[in-house]
Order: C-alpha cells, then structure tokens, then sequence
C-alpha cells in the first residue's frame, strides 16, 4: 500500500544554514551547520559544543541559506575538505561584512 502524500510540515523541506563564525578571544575561524542560527549560536558561545568550547565567544560572520539540510551538510563537508574553497567562502562573507551588506548567501 502506498502511503498518502505528507501535508503540513511535514511536506515542506526545512531550510538549513551553513554558518562562519570567528572567535574574538583568537582571531580562528569555524564552520558548521544547523537549522536554527541563533541557537547554534548561544550553544557556541555557552560552551556546549566541543570543539569551539575553549575559544568563546564567538562571532556570526555570515550564513548560507539551503532548501535541504543534505544540501547543507554537503556544502559544510566541501567547505572544511577543500581550504581554497573555505578560503574564498571566508572571504566573501569578510567582503558583504565590509560593505554593509547582509551576510546571508543563498546555496
């Protein structure tokens, strides 16, 4: 029997976000993604995640928005395997930052 087609939230895909953030205490830069920016955010900043916990606090540079989380694990996994792609990913957030513009990307 074929199941009958998801309506609802269920039905839509959920954006997903990948995120820079550049911790003031060293000047280093981390990549990730979530669904929620904001939280991901406070979790960086509260010591929750691992890795970033001893280089608090941190600082949102720019996002990148994607229809699918799968898109945004896939651009997260090129970002931190390729350093010339993180390094032209790093530097066109720096630049919007620069001139006023907003962050946010669309993958």
């Amino acid at each position: 029997m074929i199941p009958p087609p998801a309506t609802g939230d269920a039905a839509r895909p959920r954006k997903a976000y990948v995120y820079l953030l550049r911790s003031r205490q060293n000047g280093s830069y981390y990549v990730g993604w979530t669904t929620d920016v904001l939280r991901r955010l406070v979790e960086h900043n509260n010591g929750w995640a691992t890795f970033s916990r001893r280089k608090r606090p941190w600082q949102l540079l720019g996002i990148e928005t994607y229809t699918s989380i799968a898109a945004a694990k896939a651009r997260e996994r090129v970002l931190k395997r390729s350093p010339r792609t993180l390094g032209r990913f790093k530097k066109r957030l720096l630049n919007r930052a620069a001139n006023g513009r907003p962050s946010q990307g669309v993958g």
